[in-house]
């Protein structure tokens, strides 16, 4: 570990976007040679922050330093041309475009079509993941979205990396190799700001902590000096638990009546070749069922049978009348970010709904189901896209949950979520569950499946199987390695 002079050094950083005051006097300095964990609620002001470092927002007062200089960087090309490179949360992939194209992208010279996927293999190998350069960046998952973004960002030569919840979509084994990636960049004076939710990630791989709550600095600290509780109290202002013991298996869950079923389904992923395989499934009222899976398994195609959004090609499909659907990407699949609240609630059943709609008493409604579910915002004709995550996916849930639908599928609900989100995300799944709901839940975290689920299923190679023991039990089983 370095003691030179700062990477990056932010003083007093203000930022006030309309009535809402982002940033208010915020300062942070990553040392090179070290992983420096930015930490906070939604809307704390920790993605703000970085998007001034990077180029993205100017500040309206405070002080940038980037290797001891004074900087504004008017662009994140300015920026990438300085050695700072920025992954974010929500990715900016070109669909249309294939991984090595992307990558390319911003680039100088001529395009070679071979040296492109050449260099997307060598950098993708560094990060000990697997990227195919030739894919549609279209056609990827979110966990192979986000390992494109890194390779692109590493391919600017970066020497600071800023990863925004980066293990968010990951399995358990991709987010410790990720992890053990990021501990190996930062060495020879280069350095990673890691924003995250998981408070275990933060504690494994940092060297200092930085906690923001209302876009002021709560905690700066090394990270030896912390721990989970002291972090989340900063966090939050008060003291949270943040450890959840597994869901205890219920009583007579087996014997509930079946709400949805696949009877030896199979279905075809985007290029033909077999997502599912002969698959039986039973999702039973009152009961959590836990679906664990390495990306790409043919978890997706299962969700999204299960959710009406796909068709298998061979075997049988039954489902309810209704299905409340939670996707990974909220705003890919779940909302109209430019539309208002109460127009996106509106959408809730619109392809079964007919005649003129009552737009007082829609939002009447929709006022209603926004205190119910707690989504704060200035106004129900707000737009979506001025709501914080948590807000966002809250009023997702609200959506989706209102009128005790039999059956939720819900995949990555807490996907970039604060602690306090995701402790209200996992309430409302319970709710649905003691309502006599069948919930259908995936996360690339396994722990938060080991907490909600009262059993659990492995999906590998588009199969579908009970898992058996433990949490390392599990994680073998979902790379396929038997027991």
């Amino acid at each position: 570990m370095s003691t030179g002079a700062p990477l990056l050094a932010l003083d007093a950083l203000s930022k006030r976007y309309g009535d809402v005051q982002a940033l208010a006097g915020a300062s942070l300095v990553v040392r090179p040679g070290t992983v420096h964990a930015l930490l906070g609620e939604n809307g704390a002001g920790k993605t703000t922050l970085m998007r001034i470092a990077f180029g993205l927002a100017r500040a309206d007062s405070g002080t940038i330093r980037w290797m001891g200089a004074p900087v504004s960087f008017a662009s994140p090309r300015d920026a990438l041309g300085a050695g700072l490179a920025m992954v974010q949360q929500h990715f900016s992939l070109v669909p249309s475009l294939t991984v090595a194209e992307n990558v390319a992208l911003g680039g100088r010279g001529l395009f070679r079509a071979a040296a492109a996927r050449q260099r997307v293999r060598e950098l993708a190998e560094a990060t000990g993941s697997t990227v195919d350069p030739d894919a549609m960046a279209g056609t990827l998952g979110i966990g192979a979205q986000q390992r494109v973004e890194i390779v692109k960002a590493l391919s600017h030569g970066a020497k600071l990396l800023i990863l925004d919840e980066p293990t968010a979509t990951l399995a358990p084994a991709d987010a410790a190799a990720l992890l053990e990636w990021v501990r190996r960049f930062a060495s020879d004076d280069r350095a990673v700001v890691l924003i995250t939710h998981r408070l275990r990630d933060a504690l494994e791989i940092a060297d200092d902590v930085t906690v923001l709550r209302a876009g002021r600095v709560a905690l700066s600290a090394a990270a030896p000096q912390t721990t989970e509780d002291s972090l989340a109290a900063a966090m939050l202002g008060a003291p949270m638990a943040v450890r959840q013991a597994a869901a205890p298996a219920r009583e007579g869950a087996s014997a509930a009546a079946i709400v949805a079923e696949l009877r030896d389904v199979s279905s075809e992923s985007g290029y033909g070749a077999p997502a599912l395989k002969e698959v039986t499934f039973v999702a039973r009222g009152g009961e959590i069922v836990g679906v664990a899976a390495v990306e790409g398994n043919g978890e997706a195609a299962l969700l999204r049978i299960l959710a009406g959004r796909e068709r298998a090609i061979r075997g049988s499909v039954r489902l309810p009348d209704r299905v409340a659907y939670i996707p990974e990407d909220r705003h890919a699949e779940a909302l109209a970010d430019d539309l208002t609240l109460v127009e996106n609630i509106a959408l809730g059943g619109a392809g079964a709904r007919q005649g003129w709609l009552d737009w007082p008493a829609m939002r009447t409604h929709s006022e209603a189901l926004m205190e119910r579910f707690d989504v704060r915002a200035s106004s129900a004709l707000a737009a979506a896209r001025t709501l914080s995550g948590g807000n966002q996916q809250r009023l997702v849930l609200a959506r989706e949950l209102d009128g005790n639908p039999p059956l939720v599928v819900a995949d990555q609900p807490t996907r970039g979520l604060d602690l306090r989100a995701t402790a209200d995300v996992h309430e409302r799944l319970r709710a649905a569950r003691a309502q006599g709901a069948a919930v259908v839940l995936h996360s690339a975290d396994l722990d938060e499946v080991l907490a909600l689920s009262d059993r659990i299923v492995v999906v590998v190679g588009g199969r579908v199987r009970a898992a058996q023991g433990g949490r390392d039990a599990i994680g073998r089983a979902m790379l396929g390695i038997e027991p």
